[in-house]
C-alpha cells in the first residue's frame, strides 16, 4: 500500500477503533449535587478513582493516603474522585462519610455502577488511573501497606499507585498496570447496571 493510501485509510481505522471501544460516558452527581462527567477531564493529564465505601475498614484507613497522593498529584494535572462502591448505603451516609474522613476531592454517587463496570474495579479500596479519555492504564492497591487480610507493614515499601501515576506523566508505559487490591467486596447489581 502506497504511503498517500495508509494516510487516507488512517481516518477510518480511527473511526472503527472509536466505535469499537466508545468513549466513557456518565453524568454523576457528587456528594454536594454537583454534576460531574468526562467532559471535565478534557486538561486532565490523567483521573484517579479511589473506589470506598463508608463501612470499609481498609478503605477508611486509606483516606490520609489518598488525600497525600490528591495533595501531590492535583498541581500536576491530575483529576481525583472517590467512588462510592456500595449501591445500597443512602446519599446522607455517603456525604457525612466524605466530610468526616476529609476528601480533598468530589465523592460520586454511582447507583448504577458505571464506573466500576467499566474499569473493573472489584474491592475498596481499589485506585485506578485513566487516561483523559477513560482508558483504564492502572488497576489495583494504592501501595503494599496491606500485604494481607489480617497482615499489615508499618510503612508502605511499593508505592503502586504513585508508580503509575510517575509513568503516565512521564509519558511512559506503567511497568504494573495491574496489582492484586485487598479489601471489601463491591456488590454488583445485575451485570454492573446494564
Amino acid at each position: 500500500m502506497h504511503s498517500s493510501a495508509k494516510i487516507a485509510a488512517l481516518p477510518i481505522v480511527l473511526a472503527m477503533a472509536a466505535w469499537a471501544h466508545p468513549a466513557l460516558q456518565f453524568a454523576l452527581r457528587d456528594t454536594e449535587g454537583i454534576a460531574h462527567s468526562p467532559n471535565e477531564w478534557a486538561q486532565a493529564r490523567a483521573v484517579v478513582l479511589y473506589f470506598v465505601t463508608t463501612d470499609c475498614p481498609l478503605s477508611n484507613g486509606y483516606a490520609p493516603e489518598m488525600n497525600r497522593i490528591e495533595q501531590a498529584y492535583a498541581p500536576r494535572g491530575v483529576f481525583f474522585y472517590a467512588v462510592q462502591g456500595d449501591t445500597t448505603i443512602p446519599d446522607e451516609e455517603v456525604r457525612r462519610h466524605a466530610r468526616e474522613f476529609g476528601y480533598r476531592f468530589p465523592a460520586l454517587l454511582d447507583p448504577r455502577q458505571v464506573l466500576a463496570g467499566h474499569t473493573g474495579a472489584t474491592v475498596t479500596p481499589e485506585a485506578v488511573v485513566l487516561s483523559r479519555e477513560g482508558a483504564v492504564l492502572y488497576l489495583g492497591r494504592i501501595d503494599n501497606k496491606v500485604e494481607d487480610f489480617g497482615k499489615t507493614r508499618v510503612e508502605a515499601t511499593e508505592f503502586d499507585l504513585r508508580d503509575a501515576l510517575d509513568a503516565v506523566l512521564a509519558g511512559r508505559p506503567v511497568a504494573h498496570p495491574r496489582t492484586r487490591a485487598l479489601g471489601c467486596s463491591i456488590t454488583s447489581i445485575g451485570a454492573n447496571g446494564h
